[in-house]
């Protein structure tokens, strides 16, 4: 099984905004790319938040056009840029066990159980998982308690070093992190929102975060640092799984960089 994790779309109007700084729609247009050549397509996708920039109809279908040529499942949820019931509207329904009010769910179809978490606070940069969010997951994690499963979310649940990331991070990071300790089989906490990949174990698992497919955080771990994006090379990362081997996860820069050059065959090393 392999899983596609894309993250922090940003779209917009055409031109409009971080479209016009930072060309999103054309990123994410390259991104879609990069993962229908990718040798073995993947299973699903996964896009972890920050879908468009407003968070308005008008970016979500803009989104939906974009994502048109990903011939697999997509999984969508919401961040802090995103509009949940115009997500909803747009996208419509995801998977099954939905809550009532915030874009949770779970994916069963695959090896690997997959459990989405809503963690967006409307009008805030930072992200929350309350009691309601958190009594939710308890009963799914409770359901297959030995099944290898995912989680996947917008805001990460730990800090990242840098002040004005983490001042915006996840409020209810340390009762998910007791709920996760009780339950060995979840494989991944997958997370975006911080333009940068970056890890870190999490109660028994390991929570990692995605690039974003446009613009990147400049990673400055000065004490008074602020926060300043850099057009580094964007990235999506790939989560692989086989039964023997478990969960491995991979970064795999988007882009062009050069022809391959095969050193082995397949049955011996060539010259």
């Amino acid at each position: 099984m392999l899983i596609a994790q894309i993250s922090d779309t940003h779209v917009t109007y055409a031109d409009q905004g971080v479209d016009s700084r930072y060309e999103t729609a054309m990123h994410l247009r390259r991104a879609v790319k990069h993962l229908v050549s990718l040798p073995v397509p993947p299973d699903l996708v996964l896009v972890t938040g920050d879908c468009v920039d407003e968070g308005n109809p008008v970016e979500y279908q803009r989104f939906c056009e974009l994502l048109q040529k990903l011939e697999m499942p997509v999984y969508v949820i919401p961040g802090n840029h995103d509009h949940r019931d115009h997500m909803r509207d747009v996208w419509g329904e995801q998977g099954s066990h939905h809550h009532d009010v915030y874009i949770q769910y779970v994916v069963e179809e695959w090896p690997v159980r997959l459990i989405a978490l809503d963690t967006l606070i409307p009008g805030q940069a930072g992200g929350e998982l309350c009691k309601e969010r958190l009594d939710w997951l308890e009963a799914r994690l409770a359901e297959h308690p030995s099944r290898p499963t995912l989680l996947f979310q917008h805001h990460p649940p730990f800090d990242l070093g840098m002040p004005v990331i983490d001042e915006m991070g996840l409020a209810g990071a340390e009762a998910l992190g007791r709920l996760v300790s009780q339950y060995p089989n979840v494989e991944r906490i997958l997370a975006g929102h911080v333009h940068a990949h970056a890890q870190r174990l999490f109660h028994g698992t390991l929570a990692v975060t995605c690039p974003s497919t446009a613009h990147q955080a400049w990673l400055d771990f000065q004490p008074q640092a602020g926060l300043a994006q850099v057009m580094t090379p964007p990235a999506c990362l790939l989560h692989f799984w086989r039964e023997d081997l478990g969960l491995v996860t991979y970064l795999s820069p988007i882009g062009d960089y050069g022809p391959l050059d095969v050193v082995h065959d397949g049955e011996k090393w060539l010259a």
